[in-house]
């Protein structure tokens, strides 16, 4: 303790300020500040890291309801920028990290002190207002301009090293107030006087905005001169207008105004904010605290020194803070999560149906199951046809050369091996230009709604998936529909199948018997009665049609249903290459962007009257 009271004093120790409590000596444990310091440092720990500082065994002091929120909404956060890392550049969520990273430095360090920077142009007077408040002259005053050349910090507590560590502030630059009643009510406060936002030296500006990027709080302070001056309002403070809860802005000089310009001054001050989208903390509302003052005369010092006061004592800035980051956050990445309202984006039935009917297309299940049902009643003509007709229809098929239907380029003919000209390109099994199209429509019907970023990302998935789509329903269309198409695999056959060709073998065995019956009439070896064989030929040769007829009929049933069952087969198969090549990888996208879009949401929890105020 002893080498951390020595830094503290090589620090705190610049020959300005008169020391009204006794220096620690080495062996001495320290000051009480000192240890509170390292007691509220202890807590914090606890607080991040959930286990007391004996090990674990203390409980965790319990966050604050808005604390508890704002966690929450800090892992949404994280999580968010977890599953867009792959689908956003790094640009684009550089921002939501920066806030991250921010909140995750502040929140290791001591709660228990509240920073507040005092920033405002040149000639504002914000270093005398600075001086003014710490009750001695530590901001270096006068007409020269820029007179403060680097962020310079005063703690009205120990503890706070951490912190201005963190703002880059030297420990030569690092004061003490004076000690007075009125410094007491400040305790646990650090303020920071800032360089001159608009001067002329680059380096003051780039402190500026630094520090102001990490502070708890920002006083602004204008003057009648340049309260609207544009650099302040559209540099500075349009841009933090979300963070209206953690704002003063103060009118100084007010003892340079006659009669009532003060208070017409702070109305037009106060409308140029409400024009910047800062919400004012008016009747009780929450919101920027607008007032005026002279830090010369000290009128008004003395209230806004009782506000700063008391906003330090509810140890919640720095919540605050990081909540207003992470609301301006969301703000900017609400474009890549959000658009047109379409809050849970899905492939809809009538596009999957849609998609499956054109790969079926493509792929040819309809004529296929065409092809299937003239199989079906081919092979039912030709089990139940007559034996006469059955013959010309194999003395026909023997002059004709036998095809595949398409289903092969090069076919042999006779066995010399003459090739036929192959088919264009619109009688192929697949057809890739309607592969291509189907695709496009359900990528384009999954999109609806979704934010530009997100909606390339699920027409790239869709794409992927389309490389090798076409090949594989070729192979779908040869292996399941060569069964169709080749004469060699016949059909299954019904029951009553062997009965018709019973039938028919009875028909032509009577025309036989007929035929044999009159012959033995001519040649004289049977008694000539002409009308017995005529009869049975008749029966015979009238019979084995009406049977062929009858059979038929009864096989437009079956032979429908079995063209039906390769058709629906065909597409089946079809839908479920396309379902594992494109509607499922596009499902899982829309998932992906259905998890963010909640997390997008429990970030932008509290970020509702920010985007409001904005538009």
């Amino acid at each position: 303790m002893t080498a951390v009271t020595d830094r503290a004093d090589d620090r705190w120790d610049d020959g300005f300020i008169a020391r009204s409590r006794p220096r620690p000596t080495s062996g001495q444990a320290g000051s009480g500040e000192d240890e509170e310091g390292d007691e509220n440092d202890e807590a914090l720990v606890r607080a991040v890291s959930g286990a007391g500082s004996d090990g674990g065994k203390a409980t965790a002091p319990p966050l604050s309801p808005e604390g508890q929120a704002l966690r929450f909404r800090l892992d949404a956060l994280r999580q968010l920028v977890g599953l867009s890392r792959t689908r956003l550049d790094g640009k684009t969520l550089a921002e939501a990290g920066r806030v991250l990273d921010e909140a995750a430095a502040r929140r290791g360090l001591s709660p228990q002190h509240t920073v507040v920077a005092i920033a405002g142009a040149t000639g504002s007077g914000k270093s005398t207002l600075f001086n003014s408040l710490a009750g001695v002259a530590i901001s270096e005053t006068g007409l020269r301009r820029p007179t403060t050349a680097a962020p310079i910090a005063c703690s009205w507590s120990d503890g706070a090293a951490g912190l201005l560590d963190r703002l880059e502030i030297p420990g030569r630059l690092r004061r003490r107030p004076r000690e007075t009643p009125e410094a007491e009510a400040l305790r646990g406060m650090v303020l920071i006087d800032l360089p001159d936002l608009d001067s002329a030296v680059g380096a003051h500006r780039e402190h500026v905005d630094r520090v102001l990027a990490l502070v708890d709080a920002v006083v602004w302070v204008v003057d009648p001169e340049k309260y609207a001056d544009a650099v302040l309002h559209e540099r500075y403070l349009r841009p933090l207008a979300g963070h209206a809860e953690v704002t003063f802005v103060v009118l100084n000089q007010v003892d340079r105004l006659p009669g009532e310009s003060a208070d017409l001054v702070l109305d037009d001050l106060r409308r140029l904010l409400d024009d910047d989208g800062i919400a004012l903390g008016e009747h009780g509302e929450p919101g920027a605290t607008v007032l005026g003052l002279s830090a010369l005369t000290g009128e008004g010092v003395g209230e806004l020194r009782e506000l700063l006061a008391q906003f330090t004592q509810e140890k919640g800035a720095a919540t605050r803070r990081i909540s207003a980051d992470v609301d301006q956050a969301a703000v900017r990445l609400r474009p890549l999560y959000v658009a047109d309202g379409h809050a849970g984006p899905e492939i809809g039935e009538a596009a999957r149906a849609e998609f499956e009917d054109r790969l079926a297309e493509a792929v040819g299940a309809y004529a296929a199951g065409l092809a299937a049902e003239r199989a079906w009643r081919r092979n039912a003509g030709k089990a139940c046809g007559t034996p006469w007709l059955r013959l010309w229809r194999w003395y026909e098929s023997r002059r004709a050369p036998r095809t595949l239907a398409g289903l092969a380029a090069l076919a042999v003919i006779g066995g010399r091996g003459t090739a036929v000209a192959e088919p264009p390109v619109e009688e192929e099994v697949t057809a890739r230009q309607r592969v291509e199209q189907a695709v496009r429509a359900v990528a384009d019907e999954a999109v609806t709604g979704l934010p530009e970023p997100w909606a390339q990302a699920v027409r790239e998935t869709a794409v992927r998936g389309a490389e090798g789509l076409p090949e594989a329903l070729d192979e779908l269309a040869v292996t399941l529909g060569v069964a169709v198409a080749v004469p060699s695999v016949k059909p299954p056959r019904p029951a009553w199948w062997p009965a018709a060709v019973l039938a028919q073998a009875a028909m032509t065995l009577i025309q036989i018997y007929g035929g044999l019956w009159l012959v033995g009439q001519i040649v004289g070896v049977l008694e000539p009665r002409l009308l017995p064989p005529v009869l049975l030929m008749v029966a015979g040769i009238v019979g084995g049609p009406l049977v062929e007829w009858a059979c038929s009929i009864a096989a437009r049933g079956p032979a429908r249903r079995y063209g039906q069952d390769a058709e629906r087969r065909l597409r089946q198969a079809a839908a479920g290459c396309g379902r594992a090549r494109v509607l499922e990888p596009v499902a899982a996208e829309l998932l992906r962007y259905r998890e963010v879009r909640e997390q997008y949401a429990a970030v932008s929890a509290g970020g509702s009257k920010l985007s409001t105020t904005r538009r």
